[in-house]
């Protein structure tokens, strides 16, 4: 199979992943195996690429959003069919025994595993998972539309669920990537008002385009008190903001893997009065499950740009430098 393969950690711009021909992957027992048909770039590849997260597998396929066909069956596997059109997502794996899998917290799992981190991901032709980590993907999305929503749309899903925005509330979005274009979409579909504050002129005007109420540079607090506020920007120095731009008692969820430094707060400006600040860690099978019905019932429409599984160092580039308005979805051969 062709893949793109990191062998060690880089800066982008240095184009770290090899255009290669590798065996194909065999599923083990309980496993599938996919031909993949499209992948998702996510801003989570570029912190494993660019090495801002904890020490993982090297070398590594990257890439965790990943839509296929199943063509083989691991023994043992029964779950899907040959033929049948199914979903990768992050999460690829926890030990189930657990306080926190015992408690439907699995995203929590301390023996979780990660596609495109721990396991080979789908930044090729072929990937493997566990049954039990795939999801069915809806007749109402095209390949191309589907990746985005394997961890832009669950992630961001999860985040307005810890978001905790009251009906027909006000929300802030800080950082409008892929995720958050999706997320845009699921809220207004719940009657919210949406404010966003981005960084990006073209950014900006895809936001006001897709229904937000009021969009604004960053620096720029929102013209009313926001009920909650959700930050997808790995800056940390955005936290102090958005937790000023809250009402008594709002909701601020930090929705990325990885954030820079944060600021010292000020108790009394910051958290005083009941203000919430929640972090988000990757996803359980149930959010992959609630935001690919509720995308299907909006209908999610991703906005994406299309690369060639070879141009994986291009499109991880133009993510950095945010040169991509909505997704980056490689397409395989």
């Amino acid at each position: 199979m062709k893949a793109m393969v990191l062998e060690s950690l880089s800066p982008v711009t240095d184009r770290p992943l090899r255009f290669v021909e590798l065996p194909d992957p065999e599923p083990a027992a309980g496993e599938i195996r996919v031909r993949v048909r499209a992948c998702g770039v996510c801003r989570t590849d570029l912190h494993v690429v660019e090495g801002d997260l904890p020490e993982h597998t090297l070398p590594i396929i990257p890439g965790h959003q990943i839509v296929g066909v199943v063509d083989s069956l691991g023994p043992g596997a029964g779950m899907f069919s040959e033929g049948d059109r199914v979903g990768i997502a992050w999460l690829r794996g926890t030990c189930g025994e657990c306080p926190c899998c015992h408690r439907g917290d699995e995203n929590l799992c301390p023996e979780s595993r990660y596609t495109g981190y721990h396991e080979h991901g789908g930044y090729a032709e072929l990937a493997v998972v566990p049954e039990t980590f795939a999801y069915p993907i809806p007749d109402e999305f095209e390949d191309m539309q589907a990746a985005p929503l394997l961890c832009a749309g669950i992630i961001g899903y999860r985040a307005l669920q810890r978001a905790e925005v009251p009906p027909g509330g006000r929300l802030a979005l800080y950082g409008f990537g892929s995720s958050a274009s999706v997320v845009i979409q699921l809220a207004l579909h719940r009657g919210y008002e949406v404010h966003v504050v981005t960084r990006g002129e073209s950014h900006r005007r895809m936001a006001a385009e897709m229904g937000a109420h009021w969009v604004g540079d960053p620096g720029e607090i929102p013209p009313v008190e926001m009920d909650s506020a959700i930050i997808f920007a790995p800056a940390g120095e955005i936290v102090p903001e958005a937790l000023r731009s809250l009402r008594n008692g709002g909701t601020l969820a930090m929705a990325g893997i990885y954030m820079t430094p944060i600021p010292t707060l000020d108790y009394e400006q910051h958290l005083f009065h009941e203000k919430n600040l929640r972090s988000v860690e990757a996803n359980t099978r149930e959010d992959g499950r609630g935001l690919l019905r509720e995308a299907s019932e909006v209908p999610v429409r991703a906005r994406v740009t299309p690369f060639r599984l070879e141009d994986g160092n291009e499109a991880l580039i133009r993510l950095k430098n945010d040169k991509i308005d909505g997704s980056a979805v490689l397409l395989m051969p």
